[in-house]
Formats: structure tokens, C-alpha cells, sequence
């Protein structure tokens, strides 16, 4: 009995690594520009996706967005629309394909893909005036994606 038990906890610590490695960027399946599979298995992080969006350094959502959670964040952009009720117009599969990739959404969006690696017309090695080499990621990792939609989800009217 006392190895069944210690086969069936061994199964479940593969089955949860299992399910919890990262969707690769590649691997995404959108519906109609929602993705309803969280991209790392694991719950995002509210108050780190709130970083994220006001870091101008890392996503750099505020350069384009307003949100009045993050007043004291300087130099908020008009391009986009303000994030504010962000959790209240969109669902949150939707939040992660808008982030994710937001062009399958809004054809004709402005906003940078921030979870994919392929198809880009001329890719830049940072900020060198390069060409990409094969460390070509996305801009935030599939946890960061996870934690700005957690953030979002929590901007409510």
C-alpha cells in the first residue's frame, strides 16, 4: 500500500511539472484573438503585473496607455485606449490575447506583440542597431504575460 501511495504522489509531481511548463510562443492557439489556456500554468501576479505595466523598461504599457491606479507614474500615453475597466470590457482569455499578440484581435493595432518570435519583417538585437541572433525572445516571459492579465483583471469600472 505504501508504494502505491508514493506511485500515485510521484504521478501527480509529474503531471503538475507537466502542466505547468510555459506554452511556447509558437504554440498558442487563439479563437477569435483569445487565449483561454494560461501561457504558464501557474496564476499571475497582480501586483507584479502592475509593475510590469508601469515599468517603462520592461512592458511599457503606460508609454501608450493611461491607467489612473498608476498616477504616479509620469508621461502616460493617449495612443491606446486608458486601461481603466480593462477587467470589466474584456475577459480575461481575452486580456491574454490582447497582451500576447494584440494584431490577431485588432488587425490594425499599434501595439507590439509581447509574447511571440516568428514573423517579424526586421527584428533588432535590443537597442544596438543590430540584427537578431538565435536569443531572439518575446519581449515578457509567459509568467509576465500571466501577471499583467491578473493585473488588468483587477481594473474594474
Amino acid at each position: 500500500m505504501k508504494s502505491f501511495v508514493i506511485s500515485v504522489a510521484a504521478v501527480g509531481c509529474i503531471a503538475t511539472a507537466a502542466f505547468a511548463a510555459d506554452i511556447e510562443p509558437t504554440a498558442v492557439s487563439y479563437e477569435d484573438g483569445a487565449v483561454s489556456q494560461s501561457l504558464s500554468g501557474q496564476p499571475g501576479d497582480a501586483a507584479n503585473g502592475r509593475l510590469i505595466v508601469g515599468d517603462k523598461g520592461q512592458g511599457n504599457c503606460v508609454a501608450c496607455h493611461q491607467v489612473s491606479d498608476l498616477a504616479d507614474v509620469p508621461f502616460q500615453g493617449e495612443i491606446g485606449p486608458m486601461l481603466d475597466g480593462a477587467g470589466d470590457r474584456w475577459t480575461e482569455a481575452e486580456l491574454r490575447g490582447i497582451v500576447s499578440n494584440a494584431k490577431i484581435m485588432f488587425e490594425d493595432s499599434m501595439m507590439p506583440a509581447f509574447y511571440k518570435t516568428e514573423g517579424f519583417i526586421r527584428p533588432g538585437n535590443a537597442y544596438t542597431g543590430k540584427a537578431a541572433d538565435d536569443t531572439f525572445g518575446p519581449l515578457l516571459s509567459a509568467q509576465q504575460i500571466e501577471d499583467v492579465v491578473a493585473y488588468l483583471t483587477t481594473l474594474k469600472d
